[in-house]
């Protein structure tokens, strides 16, 4: 059981304590409620740009992280389709010291061209590193924008293409900044060795005369329910062919999201999983396969994703003979058993780093509910084989499906079957 204490300052910013004696830290995790779902099309990468220019140095410190190692802690962060997620591991005794760079950012980053500069060309050589340079990986470009019609999930974080970067302004950036980075658009969560009077005191001190932005509903278009198998070919200078299907599913929140994400862990999730033991091992038909879903905001994906070894079109039927099997039959419940109890060891080991307490206390907030942190158990448990074998039937469909082909350049056509 996770306890914590919440509270709200007059500015909106919304703040968790969890007390834990049992360690000297404490970590801090500020959650701001941007992610590249919250972008312009024709501005996009601006969160991931954002997550850089936030350790550019803000009005009164020039350097984020000199500071913070002085005191002893460790900062780093992590952007995605709906969120940006700042944290840092520190002695407690030096707490104060994380309220200060972080108010201080929050209140007045750095717009100067210089930082701009700097981290923009940060960004634009992580796109050419990650997405232009590696094989496959410009593959999540091409995946979302087939599966996604409307809903700006339809692009990556790192953006569409280097040269909206390329183009951001000093106004742009201001725009971005004061439009999603306010208080009243965050989520602090401080877990460790402190009290929530400490906190408190420490939150008003630092935070509470930072104003308040103008209060931001999150209406996204709403992605039509997709009727219709999709095939795409994407012919690229990689090793070997790869496959990708990317199906529909109902976002973090949903009561199916607990079966649909242990339906994944079914296909694919260690060496007893089927498609790694029926696929890899036992037919060699491929020589790596993996299954997951994005469990995002709004409705996302649950993606199957192999390099074959056979011709892509063996490998695609015998993915769909795995998951035509646990519509047509109930899997074991011994089957399922196992895998709720490995996940509940998962989600055990989370539980006992205070960072990750942190965080996750910051993203059930986020979605509306810290205490689901701990209901996790609960409802995964609480998952019937019919519940695996429903989603089955009712996601897992040719025409819900978006495929890609990953072609190998060198590879024979008469191996690609569309």
């Amino acid at each position: 059981m996770i306890t914590y204490d919440r509270f709200q300052l007059d500015n909106g910013l919304t703040v968790l304590v969890h007390e834990d004696d049992s360690t000297p830290m404490v970590a801090v995790n500020i959650l701001y409620k941007v992610g590249s779902r919250d972008e312009s099309p024709q501005k996009t990468g601006f969160a991931h740009l954002f997550e850089h220019l936030m350790f550019g140095g803000s009005l009164n410190i020039p350097d984020f992280d000199s500071p913070l190692q002085w005191a002893g802690g460790d900062s780093n962060a992590f952007t995605n389709n709906d969120i940006t997620n700042f944290y840092v591991t520190i002695p407690a005794e030096n707490l104060e010291t994380v309220f200060w760079l972080e108010s201080d950012r929050m209140m007045s980053l750095n717009f100067s061209p210089d930082s701009l500069e700097t981290q923009r060309k940060v960004v634009l050589e992580e796109f050419k590193e990650t997405c232009l340079n590696q094989p496959y990986g410009d593959v999540w470009h091409h995946i979302s924008s087939l599966a996604y019609e409307v809903h700006p999930y339809g692009w990556p974080t790192i953006g569409k293409i280097p040269k909206h970067i390329e183009d951001a302004t000093l106004d742009d950036v201001k725009e971005f900044f004061f439009r999603f980075y306010r208080p009243n658009n965050a989520v602090l969560v401080v877990a460790g060795r402190t009290n929530a009077e400490e906190v408190r005191q420490l939150a008003e001190k630092w935070f509470g005369d930072i104003p308040a932005g103008k209060a931001k509903e999150r209406l996204l278009p709403q992605e039509p329910k997709q009727a219709i198998f999709k095939h795409s070919n994407k012919i690229a200078d990689v090793p070997m062919n790869a496959i990708y299907m990317a199906f529909h599913v109902p976002e973090r929140t949903h009561p199916d999201y607990y079966a649909i994400n242990l339906l994944s862990d079914i296909l694919c999730h260690g060496y007893s999983s089927r498609l790694y033991r029926r696929l890899l091992k036992e037919q060699q038909l491929f020589s790596d396969i993996d299954c997951y879903i994005t469990g995002s905001i709004d409705p996302g994906l649950f993606i199957i994703e192999g390099k074959p070894l056979a011709s892509m079109e063996a490998a695609k039927i015998a993915i769909w003979k795995e998951i035509e099997a646990l519509k047509d039959e109930l899997i074991p419940p011994q089957e399922l058993e196992m895998y709720k109890n490995k996940n509940e060891s998962s989600l055990t080991f989370t539980e006992a780093n205070i960072l990750y307490k942190a965080m996750n206390l910051a993203y059930f907030e986020m979605i509306g509910d810290a205490d689901r942190i701990n209901r996790e158990v609960e409802l995964y448990q609480a998952v019937s084989v019919f519940d695996i074998q429903r989603v089955a039937k009712e996601y897992l469909t040719a025409d819900n499906c978006s495929e890609l082909f990953y072609i190998a350049k060198s590879k024979n056509e008469q191996n690609v079957t569309i």
